[in-house]
């Protein structure tokens, strides 16, 4: 497992297919989300499998929150799509339980993320995709470091309209250099 100060990043069970078929499918939820249809439970349970096939290094993770004497499950995340060549992946994150919103957990989470990728994983480049409708998304990964790249210009359409989508990214170089000066 990743530990952070209040959160830990750990492998999905199948356990947590239920709770991630009831974020997926909550509008406010999958807003900043590629999903555009409903899902079904069977939908989920398809992806937890697909998932389990992948290299260990692209598996989900659960994210779980510190909660009393335990954790509660709050989202997930993931590193994939990685270049081993070029050292570089995306990156991707849910917080689905709305309770925890704008209570810094997709920051921590994010920072723990890069740790991971640079420490574990030996990459140098993390970048992941936002749409320009999710300023909490965006004003989260500002705080973990990511800077942007670019701009696909309405390039992901939803609710009858088109949006930008922005190109974010951390080098290792910047994130160490963060790091010294804490």
């Amino acid at each position: 497992m990743i530990y952070g100060k209040r959160i830990r990043l750990r492998g999905m069970e199948r356990t947590d297919v239920p709770k991630s078929f009831e974020w997926i499918n909550d509008p406010e939820v999958n807003e900043g989300l590629a999903i555009y249809l409903p899902m079904s439970l069977r939908d989920e349970e398809q992806w937890f499998d697909q998932m389990a096939q992948r290299d260990q290094a692209e598996k989900p993770m659960a994210i779980e929150a510190c909660d009393g004497e335990g954790w509660k499950l709050i989202g997930n995340c993931s590193i994939f799509n990685i270049e081993w060549t070029n050292r570089s992946a995306e990156l991707g994150i849910a917080i689905g339980e709305k309770s925890v919103w704008n209570q810094g957990y997709g920051t921590e989470t994010m920072q723990l993320l890069l740790q991971h990728g640079f420490e574990t994983l030996n990459l140098n480049r993390l970048y992941l995709r936002v749409y320009s409708t999710n300023p909490r998304a965006i004003r989260a990964y500002e705080k973990a470091g990511f800077v942007l790249e670019g701009t696909l210009r309405e390039a992901v359409y939803k609710h009858g309209k088109y949006s930008d989508v922005h190109i974010k990214s951390v080098l290792r170089s910047e994130w160490e250099s963060k790091r010294e000066k804490k």
